[in-house]
């Protein structure tokens, strides 16, 4: 089936990519760039600031504004660079030059502490943070608008970045160095969203289909093990997505078709003063549609994934000082079965045992940044709303015999203020959390003989400091910092030193090449609302026992940069983790779960597991150079758990052991790009089925938990390639792109499936008997099509 729909499609995104390539039409050979060179620390314009393009002659310097503007620039990639006197030159690489739909450009550029006078300091494109000096990475709008493989979709760039091993299939859960898919927290703009993804796991936050829209990213950060302090409830992983503001000089329009989806993004000024042509208030907003829906039902497959999501930021200059940003993002899910004509017996098992979900979320916030004399305060509201229903049936077409419903509704609206301050060489940084919660649950699990109808409502609250120091010479950089977090609700959760967080990093420069790095910091993260919410059959919420998740972290690791775009790291990293939730009916670390399509944590637990991932990893980085770009990344690391009696450490299902994936790019004459992405994944556990107790419950599979790590997949790897052709007219330009997905035909590794078995006709044979489903050929080699057009 899966090589049907794989040959079907191929064939109409070959024909449709000869069809662009055969277009003949006049093209437009020369673009602009514009935007605005800045003071980092203050935000005030850089006035008489140089840009340049690099490779030309093409230039300009800023005015009172900090604004630049360079005109007639032939259609290709380029490195920019922006000097200023005192502070670190500032390089942008892989910047895409079109005919329409530049992006504007953003310099923010660090007064450099010593005084070298003419001598020009440029500050290393690799990021890094006083507070999270290793472990930290960061990919750039073009980086993830080429990524090969990934469609456009920016929960599946994430696991390009080291240490992300992610998911084998058709889910794009975020699993960093071990740690389960839980554990992360995201950030768009500063404002706190509970998942990245369509159809996402309760409780956890992977699902099948990102929710981001490409075109409004201007950069993403992901830290791995050392986090600032303003970050509650990270284990594992902080992900920062940072949102381009709007054109404020005309409006502009961007067309993305992809795999899977539509989607149409406007931006531009919303309103300009008589005295400037740079407007104070700017937009963007885009709207996707999935059309996998209609395409599944054509080529008859048992599920129909249905999706829309909207995105929205605003940014309003009150004055110089001060600015307002209002963003949002949302979607509306829904999953449906469909029976195909002549039923397989590996789809009548999906249509026997999938869920039907129906799925709103939607998030919103206003930020108020005002600057003042080396400082800034940020002021940020917000409200996440989730309403989640979900619903396994004995017949799931015809939706009879009921045996799991969870019509879940979940609202989270969180004050966040933000103090920081910049003395020389010190920075100082404070702040507070507040946030009310509330949560709403009908559960009826006839499986577990579990019904409840539970409405909690309580208050978060935490509040933290930080502090770094750099040394005269910025050869030694060491940061100080700590969190205290507390809860209306859970026992104990009242006393904020009961969550102590403290964290220190520390930086040294060897050499001017070889730096050594280091970090250790405990973390914590309150359950999620599924467990604190979750009742027994009399009412009682059974886990408000529950403590906060522990997490210590020590990281140690070296950095070389032979030149300026190019860097090798080596790290050696120990996580702990205790105050797990193990789960009381089946004795397993709920570390294991969160991977799948269920509702995560809705159990009654007991927060007694402990847990250890540790390993070390590799890095090497280059920045476009050479037409060249690419990332090489090697893990290797052990994850492990306790169950219920704490006694032995088991594998957990994120044990791959050898984590390796290299993604890159190469710029050909003419505006083609190839890039390609290798990955490979060690065997990881899987959780076996106990074939005797489902046979007498079927369609709900059993898992036999005490055996996690007993056995293990095949390993994994796969490789992707993307073609990008660009062409540049006068007020439009186009971008068609082809790529393919695991092209050499990999096989993708999976747990044996079970099903019922069936006749010649599709029937059911009586009496049911379960059978084990034949694997079929399982290497689905994907090649899709896309197009970019903007003007």
């Amino acid at each position: 089936m899966v090589s049907l729909v794989c040959k079907k499609v191929g064939v109409l995104s070959l024909l449709l990519f000869l069809l662009f390539l055969s277009t003949s039409l006049y093209s437009q050979n020369l673009g602009r760039l514009e935007g605005f060179v800045k003071d980092v620390k203050t935000g005030d314009p850089l006035i008489g600031a140089t840009v340049r393009v690099i490779g030309t002659e093409l230039g300009s310097v800023t005015d009172e504004r900090g604004y630049f503007l360079i005109e007639n620039i032939p259609t290709q990639s380029y490195t920019v660079e922006a000097r200023f006197l005192g502070f670190k030159s500032e390089l942008k690489y892989n910047v895409i030059v079109r005919s329409a739909g530049n992006v504007p450009l953003v310099f923010e550029l660090l007064e450099a502490l010593d005084e070298l006078g003419e001598v020009v300091v440029t500050a290393s494109p690799f990021i890094k943070k006083a507070e999270a000096p290793n472990s930290i990475q960061n990919l750039s709008r073009e980086e993830i608008a080429t990524y090969p493989g990934g469609n456009n979709d920016i929960a599946k760039v994430v696991q390009s970045l080291p240490g992300v091993s992610g998911s084998v299939g058709f889910r794009n859960d975020v699993i960093i160095r071990g740690g389960a898919p839980s554990e992360n927290v995201y950030y768009l703009d500063g404002v706190e969203i509970p998942n990245i993804n369509h159809f996402a796991t309760q409780g956890s936050a992977g699902g099948p289909v990102g929710l981001l829209n490409v075109s409004f990213i201007e950069d993403v950060t992901l830290s791995t093990s050392a986090f600032g302090a303003q970050y509650d409830n990270a284990l594992s992983g902080v992900l920062q997505f940072n949102q381009r503001t709007g054109n404020p000089k005309r409006p502009g329009y961007n067309f993305r078709l992809g795999a899977s989806e539509a989607a149409f993004t406007f931006e531009g000024p919303l309103s300009k003063s008589k005295n400037s042509d740079l407007a104070r208030t700017t937009y963007i907003v885009s709207a996707r549609r999935s059309y996998l829906q209609f395409l599944f039902k054509l080529i008859d497959l048992p599920f129909l994934p249905d999706y829309w999501d909207y995105q929205y930021k605003i940014n309003h200059k009150i004055d110089d000082k001060n600015e307002l940003n209002l963003i949002g993002i949302g979607s509306i899910d829904d999953f449906s079965v469909n029976r195909p004509d002549d039923i397989t017996e590996e789809q009548q098992a999906i249509l026997d045992q999938i869920s039907i979900i129906q799925q709103r979320t939607n998030t919103i916030g206003l930020s108020w940044k005002s600057r003042f004399n080396n400082g800034f305060l940020r002021t940020t509201i917000s409200n996440n709303f989730l309403t989640n229903k979900f619903q396994r049936f004995r017949d799931n077409e015809n939706k009879q015999g009921l045996l799991f419903g969870n019509d879940a509704t979940e609202i989270e609206t969180k004050f966040r203020f933000e103090w920081t301050k910049f003395v020389n060489s010190w920075t100082f940084s404070a702040g507070t959390l507040f946030q009310t919660s509330s949560y709403e649950n009908e559960t009826d699990d006839l499986e577990n003989n579990i019904s409840f109808s539970s409405d909690l409502n309580f208050e978060r609250y935490g509040l933290f400091g930080q502090i770094a120091k750099s040394s005269s010479d910025e050869k030694l950089v060491a940061s100080l910092g700590f969190r205290l977090d507390g809860d209306s609700f859970s026992e104990g959760g009242s006393n904020i030193f009961n969550n102590f967080s403290p964290r220190f990093s520390i930086s040294y420069a060897l050499s001017n090449r070889w730096t050594v790095n280091g970090s250790a910091g405990i973390y914590y993260k309150i359950p999620p609302m599924t467990i604190l919410g979750f009742q027994d059959n009399s009412g009682v919420f059974v886990n408000q026992s529950a403590k906060y998740i522990r997490s210590d972290h020590m990281v140690l690791g070296l950095e070389f940069i032979p030149k300026q775009a190019t860097r090798f790291t080596l790290e050696g990293f120990y996580k702990r983790y205790d105050n797990y939730p193990v789960s009381v009916r089946n004795g397993v670390s709920l570390a294991n779960l969160g991977g799948d399509f269920e509702v995560f944590g809705s159990e009654e637990i007991i927060s007694n597991g402990k847990g250890r991932a540790y390993g070390m990893e590799f890095l090497y980085q280059q920045k476009l150079t050479n037409r060249f770009y690419g990332i090489l990344a090697y893990t290797l690391f052990w994850s492990e758990y306790t169950d219920v009696s704490r006694a032995v450490f088991r594998p957990a299902l994120w044990d791959n052991r050898h984590l390796l994936t290299f993604t890159g790019g190469y710029k050909l004459n003419n505006n083609w790009e190839l890039g390609i992405r290798t990955r490979y994944l060690g065997r990881a556990p899987f959780i076996p089925v106990d074939v005797a107790a489902t046979e007498l419950v079927y369609p709900t599979i059993v898992n036999d938990f005490s055996r996690i790590g007993d056995e293990r997949l095949q390993a994994f790897n796969s490789t992707d390639i993307r073609i990008d052709k660009k062409w540049n007219y006068k007020n439009w330009s186009l971008n068609v792109f082809f790529e393919v997905t695991n092209i050499l035909g990999s096989d993708l590794p999976q747990p044996p499936q079970y099903g019922l078995d069936l006749d010649d006709n599709g029937l059911v044979i009586l009496p049911q008997m379960l059978i084990r489903i034949e694997e079929e050929n399982n290497s689905a080699t994907i090649p899709t099509f896309g197009v970019v057009i903007d003007f």
